[in-house]
């Protein structure tokens, strides 16, 4: 008994504040404290906050992130499969795109506050100067769950506290955000020839601005701007399909 009572209190002592902090974090985000705190630890460490272990590798959330963006993008899968059971596999691979892509991890992960307790760069937190560190945290952290959890646990946060309270997926099927999509097959149902020219702006500075425009039968139609090259083309192609009076 003895013995019990010092081993449960060794468990307690090696939880730092910074960990029971992170474990109430976690709490408030997936709704069950961890069981092995570690896992979640290790999901909040951007590369660029990375510390080599004692067999000289440096860890970070990188591992985590592709676990979690597969566990992730099998529970999306199996959510539309049953629920769209007429649609073929185009239709499912599109919504679960954007469902899944960065852009709306980012805001998602945003909202659930994960840029309150992510580390980069030698320990800051919000890490804005990484376009993508919020959705990739927020894949790690599934990964968490699941090595974590389970499958069925992971499965069951992942429909109830992400899906269900963040995505509307009868309005993600009627709106099309996908711009360069549209304009692409705009140009195919013409017949006509489509291309998109990239320019980076400001080569020697940061953040990076892309310049984006349309082609079409080598007539330039929408031009557009982003901090990405993605960003810059759909700018562009939305831009266009306003031009061409696209729905």
């Amino acid at each position: 008994m003895l013995n019990l009572v010092r081993r449960l209190k060794s468990v307690f002592t090696i939880y730092t504040e910074k960990e029971r902090s992170l474990s109430r974090a976690v709490k408030t985000i997936v709704g069950y404290s961890p069981i092995n705190i570690q896992l979640y630890r290790l999901s909040v460490i951007h590369s660029s906050a990375a510390k080599e272990n004692n067999n000289g590798f440096k860890e970070s959330n990188e591992r985590l992130e592709y676990l979690g963006d597969a566990v992730l993008g099998m529970i999306v899968a199996e959510y539309l499969f049953n629920k769209y059971p007429f649609k073929d596999e185009g239709f499912l691979t599109e919504i679960r795109s954007r469902i899944v892509n960065r852009e709306s991890l980012n805001d998602l992960a945003r909202k659930l506050g994960i840029g309150e307790i992510i580390e980069y760069e030698g320990g800051g937190r919000n890490g804005v100067g990484h376009k993508s560190i919020y959705g990739d945290t927020l894949e790690a952290l599934i990964g968490a769950v699941y090595l974590d959890r389970g499958y069925r646990f992971c499965r069951k946060f992942v429909m109830n506290k992400l899906m269900k309270n963040h995505f509307d997926i009868h309005h993600i099927v009627r709106n099309n955000p996908n711009y360069k999509s549209k304009v692409i097959e705009w140009a195919q149902k013409e017949n006509r020839d489509i291309r998109f020219e990239i320019t980076e702006l400001n080569q020697d500075s940061f953040p990076r601005k892309f310049e984006a425009l349309v082609m079409v039968d080598e007539e330039p139609f929408g031009k557009g701007f982003g901090l990405s090259k993605k960003k810059a083309e759909q700018d562009a192609a939305q831009k266009t399909c306003e031009m061409l009076n696209l729905p």
